[in-house]
């Protein structure tokens, strides 16, 4: 089975939930991958209180997190807050992997969808949640700091949805 990792990082590659001393180096990642990061206050919080907050670690450091959380409208539901990997460490399986550990979380407390938001111009994203099987939902218009729009995205869970990916 395909599972769109390199050898070397499927071996070594370890996810588990974030701690707060943690903190210092999802803040190094966060910073390397956003134009208008997350402060080391809302990261902080978001450790503690999001109902998903989950860190990929490669040999010992931390390359990546996701986090999110479970909410509740017409059904339950998993929002994806943020996700991040280390660019050094792109495209190796490592967002595939938190992913994957996240939404099966998220199908463990009864989500029947997923849903995020990610900037219009993020194509790279785009073609990364699609391949994941996630689909246009809408688009929020001028939702990000610098007026740019976001296109909501959104995974109906499944059975298939989820699967273990990472040992």
């Amino acid at each position: 089975m395909e599972t769109g990792f390199s050898e070397d990082v499927f071996l070594d590659i370890k996810i588990r939930p974030a701690e707060p001393t943690d903190l210092e180096k999802i803040y190094v990642v966060e910073k390397l991958s956003f134009k208008y990061p997350y402060s080391r206050h809302l990261l902080s919080y978001l450790i503690l209180h999001a109902s998903v907050f989950l860190v990929a670690e490669f040999r010992g450091e931390i390359i990546g997190y996701v986090c999110g959380a479970i909410e509740k409208r017409d059904c339950i539901y998993g929002h994806i807050y943020s996700i991040a990997v280390h660019p050094n460490h792109r495209r190796k399986g490592v967002g595939k992997a938190l992913m994957m550990r996240a939404i099966e979380i998220f199908k463990t407390h009864g989500a029947r969808k997923i849903i995020l938001e990610c900037r219009v111009s993020n194509m790279a994203a785009i073609r990364f949640y699609r391949k994941l099987g996630f689909r246009m939902a809408g688009i929020i218009r001028r939702y990000y700091r610098d007026g740019e729009d976001a296109l909501v995205m959104e995974l109906t869970i499944n059975e298939n949805s989820g699967r273990k990916m990472v040992a």
